[in-house]
């Protein structure tokens, strides 16, 4: 099994946080929102996985050089395989997937890394494609699609009317990825485009039409990590699941004084925390210090400092300086507000 994450995009909702950072490396209480997601996939394929394939934008496109390096050392964790491709244009998700070709064979899960899942389903990997979908409320800004006899009949993007309320959230797997690869190249040499772009939706519809049986995958729970405020509740959910779960997210080597910590909460190594106040659903980075504040709902990355304020909904990203009575802020790296 190979998963394969398309991560070019820039993030601009996401601004000021992705101009430093690319969306999917930010961290989720502790951890990178692409490395969340492919444990995730991991434990619902319950398959080896053979290697995880990261397509990124190039340096030029706001993408730090390092990038690559700690991609790898995600997949390193895992104890797979990882390799890196570069879109250097966005001509769409079917482009974005091509940039892996090399990868594109055998069974395969394709991932969107701007989103997080929980799901209690297991795989059923005997079917050609499974589709992750969520129920949600306002279907007309979402790709959807249509059921019948538990099978897939169709894709609809962005519906207008009503058609079906069950969302593609942009986790994908397919039996045998050189057949996928085969729709995308002939999309490629077609010139086959939907408002200038090349669109995974239009192969998947190919497929189907060639006979291939499609089945939806529902997930309990879909978390957006498009812009601040969603990103903050994803934060919330992810350090309510890990608590149910019984993961300490508290590192032992913090340092408390007068300070009162909230459940659930991720407190990073190195952390001092003086007449504070942390939690509930607070994320504090490694090497974080807070002083005379209280923090609610909140997600700091690394590095950052915080003094006189009480902050809730707010995230301050790495390397940052705050000192204010300001709550629901939204503060980039190396940002200095005092």
């Amino acid at each position: 099994m190979k998963i394969i994450v398309p991560m070019a995009g820039i993030g601009s909702r996401l601004r000021p946080h992705t101009l430093t950072v690319p969306k999917p490396l930010t961290l989720i209480a502790g951890k990178p929102i692409v490395q969340r997601l492919v444990e995730d996939i991991s434990k619902v394929v319950n398959q080896k996985i053979d290697e995880i394939a990261f397509i990124i934008g190039p340096v030029a496109k706001g993408f730090p050089s390092n990038t690559e390096e700690q991609l790898l050392a995600i997949a390193e964790n895992l104890g797979t395989k990882g390799s890196v491709f570069i879109q250097e244009e966005a001509l769409g998700t079917a482009h974005a997937i091509y940039q892996a070709a090399s990868v594109l064979n055998g069974s395969c899960v394709v991932a969107f890394a701007d989103t997080l899942f929980k799901a209690d389903f297991k795989l059923d990997a005997t079917a050609d494609g499974v589709i992750w979908v969520k129920q949600v409320e306002n279907p007309k800004a979402f790709g959807v699609i249509k059921i019948k006899d538990g099978k897939i009949t169709d894709f609809v993007e962005k519906p207008q009317e009503f058609v079906s309320d069950l969302a593609i959230i942009g986790i994908y797997y397919f039996k045998k990825g050189e057949i996928l690869l085969k729709e995308i190249q002939y999309l490629l040499d077609n010139d086959i485009q939907e408002k200038g772009e090349y669109q995974l939706t239009n192969a998947l519809e190919n497929m189907k039409a060639k006979g291939l049986s499609f089945v939806p995958g529902q997930v309990a729970e879909w978390m957006d990590c498009g812009n601040k405020d969603v990103t903050v509740l994803t934060n919330k959910k992810v350090l309510e699941f890990t608590h149910l779960d019984g993961e300490n997210l508290v590192s032992s080597d913090i340092e408390l004084e007068n300070a009162e910590i909230i459940q659930p909460c991720y407190v990073g190594s190195g952390v001092k925390l003086r007449n504070a106040k942390i939690g509930p659903y607070v994320s504090l980075g490694e090497g974080c210090v807070v002083e005379n504040s209280t923090i609610e709902n909140s997600l700091i990355q690394q590095k950052t400092q915080i003094s006189n304020a009480h902050l809730f909904n707010a995230m301050i990203g790495s390397n940052a300086i705050f000192n204010g009575k300001f709550t629901s802020v939204s503060i980039g790296d190396y940002s200095e507000l005092t």
